[in-house]
């Protein structure tokens, strides 16, 4: 984790705080569990709540015991058997270290998942707004990078808003699948625990039993949880290159705010630059690069290994946090958008009404003219516009094979703009019906 790329809310859910906060929960509520099934007695499971909830746990005490015994599950129990007494002999019992450390990080990635999904809907409320606001507002369809048709900077966030309503949902399929817990022990035969263990400590934490696991939770889980992740910035970064390459000075439709004082260049003093969109770009592509890394825990030898356990600790804090600092930079970016209507107007006809070709190519089909004789009208005239030679309406009204099949009452009819905004309304409610 950078903390120039991380909120205080997400980092303290990978603390090393809060997670053996967690890790004595699963314990304390085994052993409560053990104590009701008449395994261990009450009065150690009492005392083992009574004083590891007050405690606070030392961490560089663990860490400590760790460099000694090489490891931290060990030291966290020896710490905790420290704080305890006598009654932590009955703590663990049946246990594996696995069950401590695959639950408690499904419990980290619940936790880290209810941010991110709550940073995707400060995304979404900022693109309605937005969509909403510019609902209406002509700018030009581009395909390749060049100029097509008319749309509406509108139809543009309602597509990205679209978008992260699927990632929202994805989100929160990616957060029930990976909201599991295991007590099983070695290898996950229940031999030394009962399953009832499990399922105590499973309601506790609000967490689904996992089915079968042998003596891990099956990492094909948490391989769909980061390429969840990964889709998601995979949309944060389509949002943002579409910011990128509409506030190029060539075009200048809209721009990130740019607040007094602000330096957009250490030499050039007039640079305006998209940085916090470039920025997105750069953390996007880290949260995608850890989904290669989780797809390949997914094979372990036999009932398990320790191969999947570095990178889990490194891309879990590392994913969770990156996006969601993006998500929240996102939703800024956009609810403080400037956007230039008139720049936008002025490019839709920079080329000279060619963005009306289809719709003329459409009515001289309608007229009767072979659909390969009419694209060879249209085109003739749109390259002589294209070159400049003179605007497209005025070079269809002079060209005598055109006006065989239209006036020039009708050749204009195909130049109305608003012609192409007809259906907006239709894909609003499409988009935000359930909004």
């Amino acid at each position: 984790m950078i903390l120039r790329y991380s909120r205080p809310e997400m980092v303290a859910i990978w603390e090393p705080a809060a997670r053996f906060r967690i890790w004595f929960e699963i314990e304390a509520h085994a052993a409560d569990a053990m104590a009701e099934l008449r395994q261990i007695p009450r009065a150690a499971a009492l005392a083992v709540r009574r004083k590891g909830e007050s405690a606070v746990f030392d961490i560089a005490r663990i860490d400590a015991i760790e460099r000694e015994v090489k490891h931290d599950v060990v030291a966290f129990l020896t710490h905790l058997a420290e704080i305890v007494g006598p009654a932590a002999r009955f703590v663990h019992q049946g246990m594996t270290s696995s069950d401590v450390l695959d639950t408690c990080l499904n419990v980290q990635l619940a936790r880290a998942s209810d941010l991110l999904i709550h940073g995707i809907g400060r995304v979404m409320k900022a693109l309605k707004r937005r969509a909403f606001e510019h609902k209406m507002t002509p700018t030009i369809g581009r395909s390749h990078g060049i100029h097509a048709e008319p749309t509406t900077f509108g139809l543009k966030l309602a597509y990205a808003y679209a978008e992260f309503a699927r990632a929202r949902a994805r989100l929160r399929a990616a957060r029930r699948e990976i909201a599991t817990c295991a007590i099983s022990g070695a290898v996950g035969t229940f031999a030394q625990v009962d399953p009832r263990v499990e399922a105590h400590v499973a309601r506790k934490l609000r967490l689904a039993i996992e089915p079968i696991s042998t003596q891990i939770i099956p990492r094909d889980r948490h391989a769909m949880y980061f390429a969840t992740l990964g889709v998601v910035a995979a949309s944060i970064e389509r949002l943002a290159m579409e910011i990128r390459h509409l506030q190029r000075s060539e075009v200048q439709e809209v721009e990130e705010f740019f607040s007094a004082g602000q330096k957009g260049s250490s030499a050039m003093p007039h640079k305006r630059n998209p940085v916090l969109s470039e920025n997105l770009t750069g953390l996007a592509r880290m949260v995608r690069a850890y989904v290669t890394p989780a797809l390949e825990n997914v094979a372990l030898w036999h009932e398990r290994d320790i191969s999947h356990s570095s990178v889990e600790r490194m891309i879990g804090p590392d994913a969770t946090v990156t996006l969601d600092f993006a998500l929240n930079r996102l939703a800024g970016i956009i609810d403080n958008l400037v956007v230039y209507p008139r720049n936008m107007a002025e490019n839709l006809d920079r080329l000279g009404g060619l963005v009306h070709s289809q719709r003329v190519l459409i009515a001289l089909t309608r007229k009767g003219v072979a659909r390969e004789e009419a694209y060879r009208l249209v085109q003739k005239n749109a390259m002589k516009a294209w070159k400049g030679r003179s605007d497209f309406l005025t070079l269809l009204k002079a060209d005598r094979d055109v006006r065989k099949h239209l006036s020039a009452t009708e050749i204009a009819e195909n130049f109305d703009l608003g012609y192409h905004f007809k259906h907006v309304d239709t894909i609003f409610r499409r988009v935000f019906a359930r909004s």
